[in-house]
C-alpha cells in the first residue's frame, strides 16, 4: 500500500488465505489503499473471535457484491 499517511495494517495470513480461497483477492486489490487498510485494521482490532469473524464476513460480502464499503454505497 502506498499513498497513506496512517500506520499500515498488516495482512493476516488467514485473511489472505480466505481472499484467495474465495476468489476475491483481485476485488480486494482493486480497492483504494485507504479501504484495504481500514478493513484490515477494523478486523484486527477485535477482541472476540466471533466479532472478528463477523467483520471478516462483512468485508468478504462487500467485496463480492461490489459497490459497497463499510455498509455505505461506494463507486469505485
Amino acid at each position: 500500500m502506498t499513498g497513506l499517511k496512517r500506520t499500515l495494517n498488516p495482512m493476516p495470513d488467514d485473511v489472505s488465505a480466505v481472499l484467495v480461497e474465495r476468489g476475491l483477492i483481485t476485488a480486494y486489490e482493486a480497492r483504494p489503499d485507504y479501504q484495504k487498510n481500514d478493513y484490515l485494521g477494523w478486523i484486527s482490532r477485535t477482541r472476540r473471535p466471533d466479532t472478528r469473524q463477523k467483520r471478516l464476513d462483512q468485508m468478504l460480502d462487500e467485496l463480492q457484491r461490489g459497490g459497497v464499503y463499510m455498509n455505505m454505497a461506494w463507486r469505485g
